[in-house]
C-alpha cells in the first residue's frame, strides 16, 4: 500500500516544516532532519510489528488501525511528522495478498533511502539503520479490514462494571484502554477488548519488557548459569573497581551509577534510529558508586540482558514463552540480532497474564517444572536497592512496587510500560490484573485506582 498526498510529497522535498529553511540555524536544520528520520523509523517499525505479529498469531491488523492506535498520540515532535510520511508494505509473494509480510518502507527525505523495518517470522521486526536499504518491493498488499475485538466478556456484576469503566474516562481522562484481563486463583475471570483488538492481537509491551528481562535473568539463575551478584562485564579487563564492579543486581534495580543523556526511559537512537544495543547502551561512564543511586534507565536492562546473552544460544526468550504457554509473544531484536528487551517485545493481554501467574506460582510453570528460582518473586519485589524519589511506588528488580499505596496489599508488584501497559501481581489475593492501552502522550491511566477497584469488586 502506498500513501502519498501532495502535502506529503512537498514535505519530502524539504527537510524542515517547523520554519522556513532560511530562518533555521544549521543545528536546527540537522535536528529537524533527524526528527524526520526518527519519525519514519517509528512509523516503519510500528506498522511492521503490529501487522506482522498479529498475523503470526492468526489475527489481523490494518495500517488504518495502527495509525489510529499505535501511531496516534505519540511523543512530540514525531506526532506531527509521522502521519504525513508515505509508506509501503511489501509481501514475500508479491501477487498473494495473504503471504507473509516482508518489510515496510517509510519515505522521509529526498535523496535518502527510506527507513525500513524488515520482518523475520521467528523474531518479529527489526529496524534498519538510517541509510540502510533493501531492493524495491515488486508489489504491495492491501490488507483486509481487521475484525473488531470482543468488547466485554465478564460475568455481570461489580467486576464487569469496573472492567467496562476502564474503557471510559473514569481512570484517566483521555486514556485509551485496549484490553483488560483478570485472573484469580489461576482462572480467567474475564477479558475485555477495544475494537481492532482481541485475545490474539499483540501490542508492544514497552517497559513491561523489563520485567520479562528480569524473568529471563531468573531463568538463567535457576539453570545455574549466572548469579545476580556476578559482575556484569562492563569494566575494562582487569578492572577491580568502578564500572567493573557493576553487578546484575545493580542493573536490574536501575542502580548501575552510570550516566544517561536523557531521562532513562528515552532511547530514541536505538528504538527509532536504527542504532544497535552495542552502540548505544554499553559505554556510558560511571558518575556514582554502583548501588548508590536510582536512575531509571533502559540501558541498565539492556546490559543485564547482554550479560546473559551467551545463554540464548541454548535458551532463547522464545523458549521461556513456549514453556509458559505465551504462544502469542515475540521478542524483537535490533538489526544485528541483539534483543531489545527494555521495550521491544510484542505480547497479548492473555500472555502477560500468564507471566503474572508464573510469579503467583513462585516460578513454577503450568507443567510443574521450575523456571525461576524458589523465592524469585520475593527477590524482584524487594525494595533492597535505592528507591525512586517523589513517586507513590517503589522499585524492585525489574518490577514496580505498590508497597506504599493505601487500599492495595503491600506485597503487590507490577510490570509497567509506556502508553499504559500494566501487569499487576497481588500474591496475597492470588490475583493478576492486566490492562493494555495506547494512551496519548500527556494522558495516563490510574492503575492504582483501577487495582483498588478490581480488588474491591472481587471481595475478600
Amino acid at each position: 500500500m502506498i500513501r502519498q498526498t501532495l502535502a506529503a510529497a512537498a514535505l519530502l522535498a524539504s527537510p524542515t516544516i517547523a520554519a522556513p529553511l532560511s530562518a533555521q540555524s544549521e543545528q536546527e536544520q540537522l535536528d529537524t532532519r533527524y526528527d524526520r528520520a526518527l519519525a519514519a523509523g517509528y512509523k516503519a517499525l510500528m506498522l511492521c510489528s503490529a501487522i506482522a505479529n498479529a498475523e503470526r498469531n492468526g489475527a489481523k491488523r490494518t495500517p488504518e488501525s495502527v495509525e489510529q492506535w499505535e501511531l496516534a498520540g505519540i511523543q512530540a515532535p514525531l506526532d506531527t511528522i509521522a502521519p504525513e510520511l508515505p509508506y509501503q508494505i511489501a509481501r514475500r509473494a508479491p501477487n498473494n495478498t495473504e503471504s507473509e509480510l516482508s518489510h515496510v518502507w517509510v519515505e522521509w527525505s529526498e535523496g535518502m533511502a527510506p527507513r525500513i523495518a524488515r520482518h523475520e517470522s521467528r523474531r518479529g521486526c527489526e529496524l534498519l539503520p538510517i541509510g540502510g536499504s533493501m531492493p524495491p518491493a515488486a508489489a504491495l498488499r492491501t490488507p483486509k479490514i481487521a475484525p473488531a475485538g470482543r468488547i466485554l466478556s465478564f460475568p455481570t456484576g461489580p467486576l464487569a462494571t469496573t472492567a467496562r469503566a476502564a474503557f471510559g474516562d473514569e481512570f484517566g481522562e483521555g486514556a485509551r484502554t485496549t484490553a483488560v484481563t483478570i485472573l484469580s486463583g489461576g482462572e480467567l475471570l474475564g477479558e475485555a477488548y477495544a475494537p481492532d483488538f482481541g485475545p490474539a492481537v499483540p501490542q508492544r509491551t514497552w517497559s513491561v519488557a523489563k520485567s520479562i528481562a528480569a524473568s529471563l535473568v531468573g531463568a538463567a539463575v535457576e539453570r545455574g548459569e549466572i548469579a545476580v551478584t556476578d559482575r556484569a562485564g562492563l569494566g575494562y579487563p582487569g578492572e577491580y573497581r568502578g564500572r567493573g564492579t557493576i553487578t546484575l543486581d545493580n542493573l536490574l534495580r536501575m542502580a548501575s551509577g552510570r550516566y544517561s543523556d536523557t531521562p532513562g526511559n528515552r532511547t530514541d537512537p536505538l528504538y527509532w534510529g536504527g542504532a544497535t544495543v552495542d552502540e548505544r547502551a554499553a559505554n556510558w561512564p560511571l558518575i556514582a558508586a554502583p548501588g548508590s543511586i536510582y536512575r531509571y534507565a533502559n540501558n541498565d536492562t539492556l546490559m543485564a540482558i547482554a550479560a546473559i546473552e551467551p545463554t540464548f544460544e541454548q535458551h532463547p526468550p522464545a523458549e521461556l514463552f513456549e514453556r509458559l504457554g505465551m504462544h502469542h509473544t515475540v521478542a524483537e531484536t535490533d538489526w544485528q540480532g541483539n534483543y531489545v528487551l527494555s521495550s521491544q517485545v510484542w505480547s497479548t493481554a492473555r500472555d502477560l497474564a500468564k507471566l503474572g501467574q508464573l510469579y503467583l506460582d513462585d516460578g513454577v510453570a503450568p507443567d510443574g517444572t521450575r523456571i525461576l528460582p524458589e523465592g524469585w518473586a520475593d527477590y524482584v519485589s524487594a525494595p533492597s536497592g535505592p528507591q525512586p524519589a517523589g513517586r507513590p511506588m517503589g522499585y524492585g528488580a525489574g518490577f514496580w512496587l505498590f508497597n506504599q499505596t493505601e487500599g492495595i496489599p503491600a506485597d503487590t508488584f507490577a510490570a509497567m510500560g509506556n502508553r499504559g501497559q500494566y501487569v499487576v501481581i497481588v500474591p496475597s489475593r492470588d490475583v493478576v490484573i492486566v490492562r493494555r492501552g495506547e494512551d496519548p502522550a500527556g494522558k495516563s491511566f490510574d492503575i492504582l485506582a483501577f487495582t483498588r477497584e478490581v480488588l474491591a469488586a472481587l471481595g475478600e
